[in-house]
C-alpha cells in the first residue's frame, strides 16, 4: 500500500515549497494529495503563481495520512492556522505518533501557536523559532515524528527527509542523485 501525504495549499503559500515537496514525495512513490483550505480547488501562491489541488480539505478530514506537510509563506501559513479542520489533523497526527512536518513560517505561526512543538526539537525561518521549548538553527531537524525546515533554499533538503523518514534512506538518495542533488 502506498504512504498517504497530505499536503494542505491556501491562498499565500510558498509556491517553491508546495510545488518541490509534492513533486518529490511523488518522486517518492507516495499518494500525494494536495488539499484546498479554500473554498476553491485554486489558489494563488505567494508569488502569483496559481496551484490546483486535487481536492477540497474538507473532503479528506476523516482520512489517515503518513504524513501531513505544510509548506510555508507568511500568508498561507496565517490560513493554515485559522483552519480549524487541519489544526485538528496535526493534533491527531502528533497524539497518534504519525509524521507531521512543516517549514518556512508554519512551524512558528501553525505548530508552535497550536502547542504542537512543546516537546519538540524544532527549526523555522530564521528568527521565526526563537520562542520555541527546543529551538535548533539547522536546515531540517528531525525529532521524533515531527520534521520542521527553515525555507525556500532547504526545500529538497526537507523533501528529502521527508522521503528518508516515509521510506528509507536509499530511496532518498536515489531520488537525490536523478534530480543532480549532492
Amino acid at each position: 500500500m502506498k504512504k498517504q501525504v497530505l499536503v494542505p495549499i491556501a491562498h499565500g503559500i510558498e509556491e517553491i515549497e508546495a510545488v518541490i515537496l509534492i513533486d518529490v514525495l511523488r518522486r517518492a512513490g507516495a499518494q500525494v494529495m494536495v488539499a484546498s483550505i479554500e473554498d476553491t480547488l485554486e489558489i494563488t501562491a505567494s508569488r502569483g503563481v496559481k496551484l490546483v489541488a486535487d481536492t477540497f480539505l474538507k473532503d479528506v478530514k476523516n482520512q489517515t495520512f503518513d504524513l501531513i506537510v505544510l509548506a510555508g509563506g507568511s500568508e498561507g501559513a496565517q490560513a493554515f492556522a485559522q483552519n480549524e479542520s487541519l489544526v485538528n489533523l496535526l493534533k491527531a497526527q502528533k497524539q497518534a505518533g504519525r509524521l507531521f512536518a512543516a517549514m518556512c513560517a508554519s512551524p512558528t505561526v501553525v505548530l508552535h501557536a497550536h502547542g504542537l512543538l512543546n516537546d519538540y526539537h524544532a527549526t523555522a525561518y530564521p528568527g521565526f523559532y526563537k520562542d520555541f521549548a527546543m529551538p535548533v538553527d539547522a536546515p531540517v531537524v528531525v525529532d521524533k515524528n515531527c520534521i520542521t525546515s527553515q525555507g525556500p533554499g532547504t526545500t529538497f533538503q526537507f523533501a528529502l527527509t521527508l522521503t528518508e523518514q516515509l521510506f528509507d534512506k536509499a530511496r532518498a538518495l536515489k531520488i537525490a542523485q536523478a534530480l543532480l542533488l549532492e
